[in-house]
This record gives structure tokens, sequence and C-alpha cells, in this order.
């Protein structure tokens, strides 16, 4: 028969205060993540922002009613690289380059044209995650659009 110890209110006082500094520590441990990746406010002011949302609404069926077919890749070198066969080649094309988590960095960039239909950025992107808001100016006509690069 094999000798038992009694299981006393001392073994649940330490079961409990073990548990309780698991629970803690992974709460200290998330906090301190999501406060040290957060960049700060999207916007400044939600309610004035909220008064340009039909606004935003218009230009993207104006994007929609183009038809352009924008893709965006990141190319060997860092270099962005932007097919879109639809788009003129007279096209002005400017991007806003954004980490979407961590630190903030952020980075214009410029393109040009390769022909058929393609164009490739001024300077290349540092390796990385990257948010890409696209501006396509042509003949008159807008198109804007965002992608995220790897």
């Amino acid at each position: 028969m094999a000798n038992h110890r009694a299981f006393t209110g001392r073994h649940m006082a330490w079961v409990l205060i073990g548990g309780f500094a698991v629970v803690i520590a992974v709460n200290v441990l998330m906090a301190s993540l999501a406060v040290s990746s957060f960049h700060g406010t999207v916007v400044d002011n939600s309610y004035a922002a909220s008064q340009n949302y039909n606004a935003w609404l218009t230009r993207a069926k104006a994007t929609a009613a183009l038809g352009w077919q924008v893709e965006v890749r990141r190319a060997a070198g860092g270099w962005v690289e932007i097919t879109a066969p639809r788009v003129p080649e007279s096209a002005a094309i400017t991007a806003a380059a954004e980490r979407p988590l961590g630190p903030r960095e952020a980075t214009q960039l410029a393109f040009v044209p390769l022909g058929e239909g393609r164009w490739r950025s001024t300077q290349a992107l540092a390796p990385g995650r990257w948010r890409v808001r696209l501006a396509i100016r042509a003949q008159g006509q807008q198109w804007a659009g965002q992608s995220d690069l790897s």
C-alpha cells in the first residue's frame, strides 16, 4: 500500500497562488505587447472622420466603376511593382507605404513606367510587412486602393 500524504489547506493555498501567478504573468505580458505595438490613434477625431464617410463611399464607388485591376507585389531587391493593364501609360502613380505593426515607419513612393501596363517604384522598401496605399491619376480620373506586402 502506497504512503499518501494528506492534501491540506496549505497545499490548496499554493495551488491558488500558482494559478493566479500564471494568469497575472500572462496578462502583464499581453498588455505590454499590445501597448508596445500600438502606433496611436487611427484618426484624431472620430466624429470628424465620420462626417467624411459618405465622401469615402462615393470615391470607392468611382474607383470601382473605372474597372482598373491593379496588382501590387514586391519584386527582388525590395522594389514595388504594379501591374495594371487597363491603366494608361501616362498615369501618375504615387503611394504611401507604412508598417502595419510595430514602430511607425512610413515612406512615400513614386513609380516609373516599365511598359505593357507595369510600373516600378523609384526606391526599394526594407524587408518586412508593409501596407501600401496607392493613388493613380490618369486622364482626369482617379483610382485609390490599398494592398499589403510581406
